[in-house]
C-alpha cells in the first residue's frame, strides 16, 4: 500500500461551488473522487455570533502524499475566508476500492 488514504471534509456554500472545486481537484490529480452531499445544515460560531447555514459537504478521497498541495489549493479555490478543510485517515476499506484510489493518484503525487 502506498500513501495513507484520506477523506477530506469541506463544506461549500452551494452545489455550483462544490462542483467547481470537486472537478478542479480531480482534474489536477489531487483527488481520486469527490462526493457532493447537499442539504447539510451547519451551526457554528463565527466572529462572535452563532450562524446556521445550508451548505453542501464535499467528501474528497485523496491521500497523504497529495495533502501538501491539496490543502492550499482547496483554500485557494474556496470562497470562504476560513473554509473547513479537515483530513480524516481511512483506517479500513475495501481492498479493491483502496487499490483504485491509490492507482488514481499514483504518479501524480509522488
Amino acid at each position: 500500500m502506498g500513501a495513507e488514504p484520506l477523506v477530506v471534509l469541506c463544506t461549500c456554500p452551494d452545489e455550483a461551488t462544490a462542483g467547481r472545486i470537486a472537478r478542479a481537484l480531480v482534474e489536477e490529480g489531487l483527488a481520486a473522487c469527490a462526493n457532493a452531499v447537499p442539504g447539510v445544515v451547519s451551526t457554528y460560531r463565527w466572529q462572535g455570533a452563532i450562524h446556521e447555514d445550508r451548505e453542501v459537504l464535499l467528501l474528497i478521497k485523496s491521500n497523504a502524499s497529495a495533502w501538501g498541495t491539496l490543502e492550499p489549493r482547496l483554500r485557494e479555490l474556496h470562497p470562504y475566508e476560513l473554509p473547513e478543510v479537515v483530513a480524516v485517515p481511512i483506517v479500513r476499506g475495501s481492498a479493491a476500492y483502496l487499490g483504485w484510489l491509490e492507482a488514481a493518484l499514483t504518479g501524480v503525487n509522488e
